[in-house]
Parts: C-alpha cells; structure tokens; sequence
C-alpha cells in the first residue's frame, strides 16, 4: 500500500531544459522545477555538453523539493528519462569523453548506412550510427545514453542501460540481446552496457549526491524510459488500443499493443513495457516547431484566435520543423512544402496548425494500414496540447475525440514509473491511471472533419507525387477518409 505522505520525483531530460517533479500516488504535484540546456545547432550538428545535464538537474531538484518539508512527504523513489537517441562515451569511470550527439544529430549517415549492410534496422540518426561516428572520432568508450550518466552521478555507479533507450542503439528487445555483429561494427564488449528492463531498482541515491541534489541520500533510483515513452505514462494510454500524441518541437506517437506493430520500413518501432507488452510509435519531423521558426515572438492564443477565420486555410503545408522525415514515411530528402499562397500572417498561422494536424492523422492512418490496434483512447500530451483550439481542431481533422489530461510533462510518467518500480504500485497501468486526471475531453465537430477532407486528400496526393509517401498508404489513408466523409 501506499503511504499517503510518500511522493515520487520523476526527472526529465529535455532538448530545452531539466524538469523535475515531485508526485503522490494520486497525481498531487507537491512540487516542481526546472533549469534551461544550451544547446550548439549547426547545419545536421547538435551537441550538448553532458555536465550541463547535472548541473541543471541540481537546480531543477532543489526547487522541486523546496516545498517537501511542508508537506511531510517522503521520497519513495525516483525515475528518470531522456530524450530518445541521444547518445556519448564515457571512460572506465564514468566520466564523459565526448560531447553528447542529441537525438537529431545527423552526421552518421555513412555509420547508419553500415549498420543497415550488417543487417541492423537503425535510422541514421538513432543511437547506434552516433556511437560508431562517436568511437572513430574520440576512440574507444563506454555507449552511455543521457539518463545512464545522470544515473551513475546520483548512485555512484554506473547502471546498467534500460532497455527503452538502448533500443535505438540496436538492443533486440525481443531477444533480449545486443545484436552478435557489433563487434565487427568496431564497438568491443567493453563499450557495450548491460541492459534492465524499465522498472528495474538501480541503486540509491549517494551522500554526495544527496548534498548536490536535495534528494535525500538512500532515495531508490529505478531504471526509466525515452521521453516519449515517459508522455505516454503521462497520459495514462497503456492498455491495449490507447494512443497517446505528443506534439511538442516535434510529433510523437506511442500506442499499447499486445504484440509488436511489424513495419518492414523501420518507421514504426517498438519499445516493451515493463510487463513485457508492447509500446509501438514513430516520431515526425513535423510539429509546433514551426511555428516558433516562422513566428518569433507572437502571442499564439492571438494567433490561435485568428486562426479561427481560415477553416481550410488558403494554403496547405507540410511543416518540417528539419530536413527530412522518419514518420509516417521515410523520405530523408523531404522537404517542408506549401501548396498555394496563404493570405496573411493568420492564414499561414492556420495552415501551419492544419498541416501538423494532417500529419497526424496520416500517422494513424499508417499505423492503420499496419494492423494496429486504434481501437481505445487517444490523449494529446507535449506542449501544444495548452492551446484549446489546436486540440480542437486536431480533432475535428482526425474525426475522433481526444483526452488532455491535466498534467502532461514527461517527468509525471517518470514518478508513476518510480512508484511501480518501487512497489507502491501492483503495475505501470495502474499507477499512471492513479496520477493522471484528465482535464476536459474534446470532441470532433463532424462539419468541420467533412470541411478538412479536401485539403487532406490533396496533401496525401502531393506526398504521393513527391515519391515520399507510398502509394499504397496514400490508398489506405484516402480509403479512410472516405468512411469518415460517409458518416459526417
């Protein structure tokens, strides 16, 4: 049972910043905090330094907990995610030997491109390929991924990996196993981490960590999962059927199956839950972004209100927030496209709204055409969900309702994490539905799915054209789209 003054911390590892919260095992926030990431962009570039991460993480965890001694509340446990793919060496010790290459670093095309002839099914921008470009740069090190070293400086040690982020640097999830060639690859046994499924004890927090943090010495660290699979625990779309869409800087799908989602393409992928089912996703180039790329500095409930005035907008975009996309196709060549000449800043605002919209409905419409299950909720969570009329019109362009919870930072997947993997809780499910409540439940205006047809139709057709999106998706996704026109 749990102890109702205990709470769990719950640690995400963002792009932008270190967020931290502090949980109840009914979804009572007692505390909160965060601390900026610098970041170096440049052209397919980007680096962070890796003691940033900690130096954040004490900020952020002291003013999560600043709050604790009112409250009484012990600290059961914590968890901890990161962004999925971001990947460094580290030496015998744990310290970092190389700058950590983020999750869209894309300077291992040609280590990506060798990795597939040895019959490993990575993305040139997933961990694996950063870890070959990694070792032939600074030499032989130790695979660590972002939450691997913020683990090893809280407990002392360093962990073993999860399995969540270890799965873009090759880990069989179905084997459980690294695959047997990467040692032909160049990576020795000595570079490779053992592996734990998420939910596993990790160790404790250290004195010397406890000075830095505030987190009191002793706390349990348990081992935790990518951000996305962390916004997924934060919706609570866990039993088979749920989906959850983050839509921050980019989109994110996740969904719960009892069998893996087979995508020959490799663009759809999944991780395993701590109870051995399945979490399959992809992740877009497409997302909110943009709107920051095109529109430094505006007021975007102004913008949104605005917006409203063009339903279809005069233009319709296909908003790459970067070259390329991974999903819901493979096209490294892609390009952000507009078909037609939007009217005004408002009217752009509101084709860049739509396209992201129509994005996502063709990532259904592809996991569809897959086979899998779409049958249960669907919950908006990322930063984009605080805007009403986004999720409004999200829904109207996907024809179904949609859940937004109240609390939608990855860091409360990480403390229903934490309470599962501590016991407080009988399973992961269990645990995210006792923390998420959900703030309004938005439902599809049936006019507005039949007014956003066209448009949709006309942007599938063009992905077609380019060569981007197969033709048999485009056929499935259009086939779809008709059902949902007969019915409005």
């Amino acid at each position: 049972m749990t102890d109702e003054h205990e709470a769990w911390l719950g640690i995400d590892l963002g792009t932008q910043s270190v967020r931290v919260l502090l949980v109840t095992g009914d979804g009572t926030v007692l505390g909160s905090g965060s601390a900026p990431l610098a970041g170096r962009r440049d052209g397919v570039r980007h680096e962070q330094d890796p003691g940033e991460w900690w130096e954040a993480l004490c900020v952020a965890s002291r003013a999560a907990l600043r709050e604790r001694a009112r409250s009484k509340a012990r600290v059961g446990g914590l968890a901890v995610c990161g962004t999925s793919g971001t990947v460094l060496l580290t030496d015998g010790a744990g310290r970092p030997m190389s700058p950590a290459l983020m999750y869209d670093d894309g300077r291992a095309t040609a280590e990506g491109a060798r990795a597939r002839m040895a019959g490993i099914g990575v993305q040139d921008t997933w961990a694996l390929p950063k870890a070959l470009w990694l070792t032939a740069s600074y030499g032989q090190g130790r695979i660590t991924h972002q939450p691997d070293l913020i683990v090893s400086l809280l407990t002392g040690e360093l962990p073993p990996a999860d399995s969540s982020h270890a799965l873009k640097t090759g880990y069989d999830l179905e084997r459980d196993a690294w695959p047997a060639m990467l040692p032909r690859l160049g990576l020795p046994d000595t570079a490779i981490p053992d592996v734990v499924r998420p939910g596993t004890p990790l160790g404790a927090i250290s004195a010397t960590a406890a000075d830095a943090t505030g987190i009191p010495a002793g706390t349990p660290v348990i081992a935790g999962m990518t951000d996305g699979c962390a916004a997924q625990i934060a919706s609570a779309a866990l039993r088979p059927g749920s989906w959850n869409s983050v839509l921050g800087t980019t989109l994110v799908l996740k969904g719960a199956s009892p069998t893996p989602v087979r995508d020959p393409t490799g663009v759809v992928y999944n991780h395993r839950a701590p109870d051995g089912s399945w979490l399959p996703g992809g992740a877009s180039s497409v997302g909110a972004g943009v709107l920051t790329a095109a529109f430094a500095g505006a007021d975007p409930a102004a913008m949104d209100a605005l917006a409203a005035a063009y339903e279809p907008s005069g233009a319709i975009t296909y908003p790459l927030v970067s070259p390329g996309e991974r999903f819901p196709f493979l096209a490294p060549d892609a390009a952000a496209l507009v078909l037609g000449e939007p009217e005004s800043d408002a009217d752009l605002w509101a084709s860049l709204l739509q396209g992201v919209a129509f994005t996502e409905r063709l990532c259904l419409d592809y996991l569809h055409h897959l086979g899998a299950p779409l049958d249960g909720p669907l919950t908006f969570t990322g930063g984009a969900a605080r805007s009403p009329y986004w999720n409004q019109l999200r829904a109207d362009v996907l024809g179904r309702p949609a859940r937004v919870p109240q609390q939608t930072e990855p860091a409360l997947g990480m403390a229903a994490l934490a309470a599962y993997g501590t016991g407080a809780a009988p399973g992961l499910a269990e645990a995210a539905e006792a923390m998420v409540s959900v703030r309004t439940t938005v439902e599809p205006r049936p006019d507005r799915t039949a007014r956003f047809a066209q448009p949709y139709a006309r942007l599938v057709d063009e992905l077609t054209t380019r060569g981007w999106l197969p033709p048999p998706v485009a056929a499935h996704a259009l086939a779809r789209l008709d059902e949902d026109t007969a019915q409005s």
